[in-house]
């Protein structure tokens, strides 16, 4: 077992939230609060959470179960279990290996990887690390030029899948970040960096690591034509000018001969819609409770997007995932998987890869454990007869 391994093994760690404290405690403020925040007040980001606890079983007892399957199918790929690693952005602030790290962690573990456009390395680098599928997910940074350029990469690359987010018209307000001076921090004079410095130089080993992989790195898969990658100080200003359109939906139908996922779907309407633009899957999802706060948290709006595709898609829902009982709640209400994120990220700001391996296993084991008591033989059987939700989880606002 490798030191970075032990670090992160029970007992010291048998929860999510023991890697949580962990990373808390290894990466800057400012970088940690990046994982952990949500924007303007956070109430999406804690309902996100809470509504998982609004969910309750209703197990079948006196039901000998030996073993039990938690493979799934999604867009034609079997995982292992229904819970694939989420897009992350900035992940090599995290740890130096960032996304390859996650990747092959996922892969290791018998499921998904999806990377970020956010990334700080090379998708042809993170594909190679990957046992198992990967998706690219794409923000249209620079311009429907640029992404094409990214998009032929990731084929070539042999991503399978085209991850295409909704929810970023401008970047939400993420108030911890402004508070610990990233903007500064990334792209700002030496001044305008010497009030937030301490809590960078408080973390010497994280900032050894991070001063030897270079710095604040650019973004490789972002490349204008003329001037190269895109600085990540840039990112910001990029969002605010490349909003996904359902027009766009049309001209990538057209540049990715793979299936393509729509990512943010929060309603009956949009899920239709997309349906109807040719998605092979939607993810109902808030962005992590980073974009628009007060919207629903993604477990109660999951039940109207699943009665609105009526089983023409897959569906798919990330967002306050942090035990695996989580996940078994969101299958039974609809789901065919869930996406991580949070969950994984703590990992890797934790251990590195180390990290992210443990976080798969405790929700492996949570899962296995949850399924055998409530006397569940597969993730298959799963429904909403295995769980009781507060109405508005299982009635759609409207008819379809």
């Amino acid at each position: 077992m490798t030191r970075a391994a032990r670090a992160v093994a029970s007992p010291r760690v048998i929860n999510i939230e023991d890697l949580r404290r962990i990373a808390r405690r290894r990466v800057p403020r400012v970088v940690f609060d990046y994982i952990d925040g949500g924007a303007d007040g956070e109430v999406t980001l804690r309902e996100n959470c809470r509504a998982f606890d609004r969910v309750t079983f209703r197990p079948r007892h006196a039901v000998a179960l030996p073993t039990c399957d938690l493979r799934t199918k999604v867009l034609g790929a079997e995982l292992s279990l229904p819970a694939m690693l989420a897009p992350v952005g900035y992940s090599r602030l995290m740890h130096p290996t960032g996304e390859p790290a996650a990747a092959r962690a996922a892969g290791a573990a018998g499921t998904g990887y999806i990377l970020s456009t956010l990334s700080g390395h090379k998708l042809e680098d993170v594909g190679a690390a990957s046992s198992g599928p990967v998706w690219y997910q794409l923000y249209l940074v620079g311009g429907r030029e640029v992404a094409e350029a990214s998009i032929a990469r990731a084929r070539a690359a042999g991503f399978s899948a085209l991850v295409v987010t909704i929810d970023t018209a401008v970047s939400g307000l993420r108030e911890r970040d402004l508070r610990n001076g990233m903007i500064e921090l990334m792209s700002g004079s030496i001044f305008a960096k010497i009030p937030f410095l301490p809590q960078l130089l408080s973390h010497p080993g994280w900032l050894v690591s991070f001063l030897a992989d270079g710095g604040v790195p650019r973004l490789p898969n972002v490349v204008f034509p003329g001037s190269g990658p895109l600085p990540m100080t840039d990112v910001g200003a990029a969002l605010a000018s490349s909003t996904v359109t359902w027009e766009d939906l049309r001209w990538l139908r057209e540049s990715w001969p793979g299936s393509i996922v729509v990512k943010g779907v929060l309603t009956g309407e949009d899920a239709k819609r997309a349906v109807d633009e040719g998605a092979a899957a939607v993810v109902v999802s808030n962005h992590g409770g980073r974009q628009l706060d007060g919207v629903p948290a993604t477990l109660e709006a999951l039940p109207e997007v699943v009665a609105a595709v009526n089983s023409q898609v897959e569906v798919l829902m990330d967002g306050g995932i942090r035990r695996g009982s989580d996940i078994i709640k969101a299958v039974c209400l609809g789901a065919r998987a869930v996406l991580m994120g949070r969950a994984y990220a703590y990992g890797l700001a934790a251990a590195g890869e180390a990290g992210v391996t443990r976080a798969l296993q405790i929700l492996r084991s949570d899962m296995e454990r949850t399924l055998k008591l409530l006397g569940c033989t597969s993730v298959a059987k799963l429904d909403r007869s295995y769980v009781t939700a507060p109405v508005d989880h299982c009635l759609p606002q409207k008819s379809y």
